[in-house]
């Protein structure tokens, strides 16, 4: 193994969407990219197909939601790769129905608020040779809408709304443990930030991504192209350790509500981590 010069990112979810743009703009800068997927690349993407050949893209293939898959490639990872100078917890996205990871929790909170934060953890030794290591979390501002928020609902969820149901409460649930644990990262070298990349059409044909009937006319028609997300993302780059923990919309810091859960959210997220995960 040997040292690599240019920067890397791990990207999660980097081979659609918004993930896909990203992994093209940090190619396009210099960067190498760790992309954690569970289906490959699309074959038409000649030179990302050429960068994947010529190893400046890494591939590791997980089921994020399976954390017996996740340690696995997680332990791939980590022996196989020098340093990682940013951290991407990018993969989700918008489910159609009530859906379970095979841990028995919420799939939306299980891919959006857990799973980033046992990445987070178990790459820090990675992050901590970055040069500065950062971690940027794909945050929404649609959760601006919602008028409350239970931490203890988010594992087993009462009821389902397609987008303004768990995809919002669990997208302020990973910003708000950012917020709780990014000065214990500063204090080690890290810095964490949240970043909405807006409304982006990222949908695919006979996908819908679990949008609401009314709202995919709009996103077809007037959601801009997901590049415009991943530049969003990638400007995150450019956090200082004075922005850790901040939520970013369209490149700015913006106040959001129910700050006063942050630190039992963070307490959720670091039990399933400490008794469930690494006990695998």
């Amino acid at each position: 193994m040997t040292e690599r010069k240019k920067k890397v990112a791990l990207v999660t979810g980097a081979n659609s969407g918004i993930g896909l743009e990203l992994t093209k703009k940090l190619i396009e800068n210099g960067w190498e990219v760790v992309a954690l997927i569970r289906s490959g690349f699309p074959e038409e993407e000649l030179k990302l197909q050429q960068k994947i050949r010529q190893r400046e893209i890494r591939i590791y293939r997980t089921d994020l939601s399976d954390f017996t898959k996740l340690k696995y490639s997680l332990g791939q990872i980590k022996e196989q790769e020098p340093k990682l100078d940013a951290l991407f917890n990018n993969a989700g996205g918008s489910f159609p129905e009530l859906l379970f990871s095979p841990q028995g929790r919420e799939l939306h909170y299980e891919v959006q608020t857990v799973v980033p934060y046992i990445i987070t953890m178990e790459l820090l030794e990675l992050l901590k040779k970055g040069s500065p290591g950062m971690v940027i979390q794909t945050s929404s501002d649609a959760f601006r809408f919602r008028k409350t928020f239970e931490p203890d609902e988010l594992a087993k969820s009462k009821k389902f709304q397609k987008l303004t149901g768990p995809y919002t409460s669990t997208k302020l649930a990973i910003t708000l443990w950012t917020h709780a644990l990014a000065p214990e990262m500063k204090k080690q070298g890290i810095t964490m930030v949240s970043v909405d990349p807006g409304n982006n059409n990222t949908m695919r044909k006979g996908r819908n991504g679990g949008l609401p009937l009314l709202i995919q006319p709009f996103i077809r028609l007037f959601g801009p192209h997901p590049s415009v997300g991943a530049g969003r993302l990638y400007a995150g780059l450019e956090s200082s350790p004075d922005d850790a923990g901040l939520y970013f919309t369209k490149g700015k810091p913006t106040e959001y509500k129910f700050k006063q859960h942050a630190s039992q959210v963070l307490f959720q997220v670091r039990t399933v981590y400490e008794k469930e995960f690494i006990s695998l």
